[in-house]
């Protein structure tokens, strides 16, 4: 099965989990990239950022090339930002929507609960068959060997 997971990363969480799939599922990886992205640090990032996720911000995102038809499945995945999806997954759904295409999701969140952002990608994806959903807490403080371990067990469970 040929398989592409499409991944925002801020903080390299979900970078790391696009990298164990990589290896786990020998998926390949596609990073979204916001154009003109503003990086902030401590408070102010969480600020900037639940605000442009309560505001369903849809930023520009830099062009690509990645042909999604080759694919069988695609994952998506990316940071949890206020409760709902990092407004560059938005983006992403809604220039290119997907239809009656094989995915699945994953989250990276402190709290280890994405709540509502995994109700509002299912919406985003209406029309897709989505196979399976993944919340990961604080991937890059768990450890490698620890994460690298529950990406595979994901994998087994999405390739059966």
């Amino acid at each position: 099965m040929k398989i592409l997971t499409i991944y925002y990363s801020y903080d390299g969480n979900s970078a790391l989990i696009a990298e164990l799939l990589k290896m786990s599922a020998n998926a390949d990886t596609f990073r979204l990239e916001v154009e003109n992205e503003k990086r902030h640090k401590g408070f102010l990032k969480y600020l900037f950022g639940g605000l442009q996720a309560v505001g369903r911000k849809k930023p520009a995102l830099k062009p690509f090339t990645v042909n999604l038809d080759e694919y069988e499945l695609i994952i998506i995945g990316g940071p949890v930002w206020a409760g709902s999806p990092a407004p560059a997954l938005a983006s992403f759904l809604t220039k290119y929507p997907l239809k009656s295409r094989k995915t699945a999701l994953f989250f990276c969140c402190a709290s280890g609960d994405a709540g509502k952002a995994l109700e509002q990608m299912r919406a985003l994806l209406r029309g897709n068959m989505v196979t399976g959903e993944k919340v990961f807490q604080n991937p890059l403080n768990s450890g490698k060997n620890a994460t690298a371990e529950k990406v595979g067990a994901w994998v087994k469970e999405l390739l059966k």
